[in-house]
């Protein structure tokens, strides 16, 4: 059985890759690691924290994630666009994992601001999800 936060990460990059609303943005410019001189604007996968939280028959636990959009246009409104759409692709979506179950992911908050290069916009949006492995 693999880990939670793997599957998850599979499924959010398919669900991105596949909404619409970011392809007309961004188009298919989902990250983990971003290539080498990558095109902006891009939309990158972060970092994750698993918290195991089990209970009586129920393994389980939160996932913690943090995504990145990136944009080189000027000022904060394209990188805004972007962070706004991932958030109404993946707040309270269901999206089926290969074998855990996820109960519920939830969008928690957005920071924008200019990277120390002064040229790249930046957002950082930050997710919750619960999870839990079906049982034996």
């Amino acid at each position: 059985m693999a880990s939670p936060d793997l599957e998850l990460q599979g499924a959010i990059i398919a669900r991105l890759k596949a909404d619409a609303t970011i392809a007309a943005l961004i188009g298919s410019r989902v990250y983990d690691q971003p290539p080498d001189g990558a095109t902006f604007p891009y939309f990158t996968i972060g970092e994750a924290q698993f918290l195991r939280d089990d209970a009586t028959c129920v393994t389980g636990g939160q996932i913690y994630l943090t995504m990145h959009a990136w944009s080189r246009a000027v000022g904060f409104p394209e990188v805004k666009r972007i962070a706004d759409a991932a958030v109404e692709s993946l707040h309270l979506a269901p999206m089926t994992l290969p074998t855990n179950h996820l109960i519920s992911i939830m969008h928690r908050q957005t920071r924008t601001f200019r990277d120390p290069d002064g040229l790249t916009s930046h957002a950082v949006i930050e997710f919750v999800a619960n999870t839990e492995k079906p049982a034996a």
